[in-house]
């Protein structure tokens, strides 16, 4: 199923739209216009640097996460204890 990237001519609006053999022609879904420019596709390109780059962010932005929690657990811990005293 193929996506394709899409100008509205009437608003400038861009986005991309799943085109299926039922489906109609593409209109502007900020103003419903069908005057549309086809853009070129991006194309994403998979190779083991991009992969290991990936899982690196990944991990990186899981681990800010997880000491963001601890962070917050402890804080309420301390307030908590505050509070019995």
């Amino acid at each position: 199923m193929p996506i394709f990237e899409y100008r509205c001519r009437a608003c400038g609006e861009e986005f991309e739209c799943l085109i299926l053999r039922s489906s109609g022609p593409p209109h502007c879904p900020a103003c419903d216009s069908r005057d549309l420019e086809k853009l070129i596709s991006r194309y994403v390109v998979s190779s083991d640097y991009t992969r290991k780059r990936a899982r690196r962010s990944a991990r990186a932005h899981a681990s800010g996460i997880r000491r963001e929690k601890q962070h917050e657990d402890h804080r309420e811990l301390h307030e908590h204890l505050a509070e019995d005293h």
